[in-house]
């Protein structure tokens, strides 16, 4: 549960629901076609449809990228993704996130930086576990160090714990708590929940179960839709992509509708708390 305020320090009010923006392929990318223009236009487009149906925060994340770097990207992901988030923080009066896959979480605190953004979504915070991309070990000790070296240390940190898209075996004596404990001494500013893959429902057993032993906010990290966010009333904030894009499809365009819907939902849960 988040004791400190955090959530609330960033997006104004004590529960967040943030809006997931997969920017086109970017420059450098096996299915990089789209001119930077058009990229931003797509991005600028589909914050706007979050800001205006009341989502709390914005997020970018370069998932069109596949098959991703492990570890770190080129300095042409950097560029794009800090041009496409300035401009966005330029446009939309809403707090704005940063993830870089695959576990570049060193550039992600970097284009955060540069383009104002308020926190990062980062894999392999703690611990261990094999990705698609292979094995991703434990970054927070090298991250920490990393954001204070370049004065960036307003930028929050939510770190992905048992993260979905991987295997687990490595840490399987670990459970999930002690991983969301470890994440917490290990300085995260939150930690965020998933299910096994991206759009599916996490387990809200799961996510009441962190936030009951955490002082720093949970998150819901994927499978978020209207019909079942109200079984989250342990989470601090909601992280949703796939439920608000055509037919429910994290590759598909945003869907006013579905947006719209998730917005309720959200503030449904809100007053029932």
């Amino acid at each position: 549960m988040d004791t400190r305020g955090t959530i609330a320090s960033i997006f104004g009010a004590p529960r967040a629901l943030i809006g997931m923006i997969h920017l086109g392929a970017l420059p450098g990318s096996p299915g990089g076609r789209l001119r930077m223009d058009a990229i931003l236009e797509t991005a600028l487009a589909e914050g706007a449809l979050y800001a205006e149906a009341g989502f709390n925060g914005l997020m970018i994340e370069n998932m069109h990228d596949r098959p991703y770097m492990k570890g770190a990207v080129g300095p042409e992901t950097v560029a794009a993704m800090a041009a496409v988030g300035r401009q966005i923080r330029c446009e939309i009066p809403l707090p704005l996130g940063v993830q870089v896959l695959a576990g570049g979480n060193r550039e992600a605190i970097a284009v955060a930086h540069a383009c104002g953004a308020a926190f990062i979504r980062v894999e392999g915070f703690v611990f261990a576990h094999v990705a698609d991309e292979g094995l991703i070990e434990s970054s927070a000790g090298e991250l920490l160090r990393y954001r204070r070296a370049i004065g960036a240390e307003t930028v929050r940190v939510f770190a992905d714990i048992k993260k979905k898209h991987s295997s687990h075996a490595l840490t399987a004596d670990v459970e999930l708590v002690e991983t969301a404990r470890a994440a917490e001494f290990f300085l995260a500013d939150g930690v965020i929940v998933t299910g096994s893959s991206t759009g599916r429902e996490t387990d809200p057993a799961e996510v009441k179960a962190v936030s009951d032993v955490v002082a720093i906010p949970t998150l819901v990290g994927s499978g978020v839709t209207p019909d079942n966010l109200m079984r989250f009333a342990g989470a601090d904030g909601f992280i949703v992509g796939s439920a608000v894009k055509e037919e429910g499809v994290w590759s598909n365009p945003v869907d006013p509708m579905r947006v719209d819907a998730v917005a309720s939902a959200f503030r449904d849960l809100v007053r029932a708390r």
